[in-house]
């Protein structure tokens, strides 16, 4: 009998702690069919942040490293900077990179770093319980703002790719999701594009995907995945915002 369908080697067969619904899983898949398809599970070596995806490490079989909350941009600077020609990319959520990591993740971007980050954003706070975001949507319920967020009383969205696209030294800057089929290969090739970004010592590139959290946006998971679309993406367009092979550098 053909085989259609493998789980990849990159992956390790075991339990998942994350969510039924979480979009965590595709996305760290995806990452695990490129390093297969390009064998460079040898050379790979990933961040993990504080958040939801702090055990990032027993899903994925390459070199890991833990990193303090909101730190894995500089964490990865360092391991980049010691070994070059390694593929090094940080795996963050919205409240590891936007708001405890947002001076990190700046400041990676304004020196222009030779390294990947992958932004997974819910919108929420997923692993404590559900609370307010930088980047949760304006009148959307969370356990720390249950009337809706207010953008007089708690501030507007912040939209990392948009901020990042006034950065000189930014080459690849891209938001996708992982809603439908079509999307998640979108994503798996944007996250292909980071990569070669990196390979080609380009600089600094910033994938963003947009992602369900159906327990503490409560909603079922089919919701969730239309609430990306209908929603969460007036707020966050889905786009490429800097790439530097159609500017030419």
């Amino acid at each position: 009998m053909e085989t259609l369908y493998a789980p990849p080697k990159t992956l390790h067969r075991v339990a998942t702690h994350y969510c039924p619904g979480c979009g965590h899983g595709i996305v760290q898949r995806l990452i695990a069919e490129i390093i297969d398809e390009w064998d460079i599970r040898g050379k790979t070596i990933g961040i993990a942040p504080v958040g939801c995806a702090v055990l990032a490490y027993n899903y994925l079989d390459i070199d890991m490293s833990e990193a303090a909350h909101g730190r894995p941009p500089a964490v990865a600077t360092g391991i980049k900077r010691v070994h070059p020609d390694n593929i090094v990319f940080a795996y963050q959520g919205d409240g590891d990179l936007a708001a405890i990591g947002l001076a990190e993740t700046i400041h990676t971007a304004a020196r222009g770093e030779n390294i990947t980050v992958i932004f997974v954003n819910n919108a929420v706070y997923g692993m404590t319980n559900g609370q307010m975001a930088p980047t949760t949507l304006l009148d959307q319920k969370t356990t720390t703002c249950p009337e809706g967020r207010s953008a007089d009383e708690h501030g507007s969205p912040l939209r990392i790719c948009e901020l990042l696209a006034t950065i000189d030294r930014c080459s690849y800057l891209t938001r996708v999701s992982v809603t439908n089929p079509r999307n998640v290969q979108k994503t798996k090739a944007a996250i292909k594009k980071g990569f070669r970004t990196q390979m080609g010592k380009k600089g600094f590139s910033l994938i963003e995907v947009l992602s369900p959290c159906p327990v503490y946006w409560r909603m079922s998971p089919i919701d969730s995945m239309r609430f990306i679309d209908d929603e969460m993406s007036r707020t966050y367009p889905l786009g490429t915002f800097k790439d530097w092979e159609k500017e030419g550098s």
